[in-house]
């Protein structure tokens, strides 16, 4: 009789610890608030805004980003529903789902892809809530602007110092563990709403209706430059998901039903993102009248008000936002994939320490100091992540009809249902190499070597192309 580990009879200890064991029972407490109030820590963020605003540089008007936002909004919650169905079934997180399709190691490579996306994404959110806080200590401490003639790595003293500062502050959170996460975003979200419509009714104050023009961008469109550029707007939205259209299983395998993850889903996606949309819209175009050009980073804004308590309020809440978004999209994934690559030696803890020293390491502020950087950095990130949503959705619905034997998810036996080749589905590993190949290629010819019309289809392209060719090579290859 095989002893249980993590109460899966037989597993390998190399395949499990804690962490990665099925969420079960008592274990399951989030409710759909608590999918909702992830959402709301995910879309009110710093990063966020500025991303929805950087869609008016595709030459688009303040409706069209709008309709882009509510069409590529409703895709999203489609696809978090089918990457987020069996994790809340079986209570596994992503990095155990994908052996499903790869194999108990060939997951790994999908776990460290993931991870590293997450561990620039983590560098990145730190860096934006950093300006809040530079913002808030130049209000009280003016002399402080000193600090700002010295850069190290092209960031300046003040901002390594608030960097720095909001790096342990998130880290001190964050190794509470994830009963202390969920406790904690179900404050962010809501917090957040309340500062976004005092900003928002600031704007209308000085700017007044009239004045909103919703036409900023500096680009005339013809009419198939326009419809193209909506594509690209609707699918960068679907992109700036890519991340978490991978991970969602993390938290869904902690919500109590399926209905508490797809009415989460439901209100925290659609609803909520409309509503941010709507504000983002007014703000931006507001910003455009009141301080003679458009603003497309809310933390500059808040910065401009003539009003230290606005300031102080505004700050600190931009920085609760991306202490949110950095829990939800950029924490616990690579907590999960680090532990999943060393589940003998690290737990989730250790791997969210690991992650967070990692996110210093690549200097985010030197690759996210333009709008335009930022659709790029999404463009390509997408790309990369989008062959293995493919693979993942096409092997669960198609493939395997929906049936995880989650004991075998946990076993090493070379006869186990997803050893594949010594642990790797070499077939699967090779189709998401081909699609990657041809989702990330998309991306450069379009965005960086422009042989293609400026869009960004890469994610969709990668997706379609991941799901295509893995059915194609399972099933030449006579695997299911």
């Amino acid at each position: 009789m095989q002893a249980s580990v993590h109460g899966i009879p037989g597993a390998d200890p190399r395949l499990i610890n804690e962490d990665l064991a099925p969420v079960t029972g008592a274990k399951k407490t989030w409710t759909s608030y608590s999918v909702f109030a992830m959402w709301m820590s995910d879309v009110h963020s710093v990063g966020g805004y500025t991303f929805a605003a950087s869609l008016f540089l595709l030459g688009l008007s303040g409706w069209q980003v709008f309709a882009a936002l509510v069409i590529g909004i409703g895709i999203v919650n489609v696809l978090m529903n089918w990457i987020g169905r069996p994790s809340q079934q079986h209570g596994i997180p992503f990095p155990v789902m994908a052996r499903v399709s790869l194999g108990v190691m060939g997951a790994n490579f999908a776990a460290t892809i993931r991870g590293v996306v997450g561990i620039v994404w983590y560098g990145v959110q730190t860096y934006f809530a950093s300006k809040a806080v530079a913002t808030l200590v130049l209000v009280f401490f003016p002399a402080a602007a000193s600090l700002q003639a010295t850069s190290i790595l092209r960031l300046d003293l003040l901002g390594w110092g608030c960097f720095l500062f909001m790096w342990i502050f998130q880290l001190l959170i964050f190794q509470r563990g994830m009963e202390a996460i969920r406790k904690f975003i179900d404050f962010c979200g809501p917090a957040v709403y309340v500062v976004m419509f005092l900003l928002m009714g600031w704007i209308l104050w000085k700017a007044g209706w009239d004045a909103l023009d919703l036409t900023l961008g500096d680009k005339v469109l013809t009419g198939s430059e326009s419809f193209i550029a909506m594509g690209s707007a609707i699918l960068l939205v679907v992109a700036y998901f890519a991340a978490l259209l991978l991970n969602f299983g993390d938290f869904s395998r902690f919500a109590k039903t399926e209905r508490d993850m797809k009415v989460g889903n439901f209100l925290g996606l659609p609803l909520n993102f409309i509503l941010f949309a709507i504000i983002v819209v007014v703000v931006t175009a507001g910003s455009a009248k009141v301080f003679g050009h458009m603003i497309m980073d809310p933390v500059e804004i808040v910065g401009k008000i003539d009003n230290k308590l606005a300031v102080v309020l505004g700050s600190v809440t931009f920085v609760i936002a991306t202490m949110g978004i950095n829990i939800v999209a950029n924490f616990v994934s690579p907590a999960y994939d680090i532990a999943n690559l060393f589940p003998r030696h690290v737990d989730f803890k250790k791997g969210g320490l690991i992650a967070s020293i990692l996110a210093v390491i690549v200097c985010p502020w030197i690759f996210v100091d333009s709008p335009k950087a930022i659709t790029v950095f999404v463009s390509i990130f997408g790309a990369v992540l989008a062959p293995m949503f493919g693979v993942m959705v096409a092997d669960f619905y198609l493939l395997k009809k929906q049936v995880v034997d989650v004991q075998q998810l946990y076993t090493m036996a070379p006869g186990g249902r997803y050893h594949y080749d010594g642990g790797w589905n070499k077939v699967g590993l090779v189709a998401l190499g081909l699609a990657g190949v041809i989702s990330v290629g998309w991306e450069f010819s379009t965005q960086l070597f422009k042989v293609l019309p400026e869009n960004n289809f890469g994610w969709v392209i990668g997706a379609v192309a991941g799901a295509l060719i893995y059915m194609l090579m399972m099933r030449g290859a006579k695997r299911t």
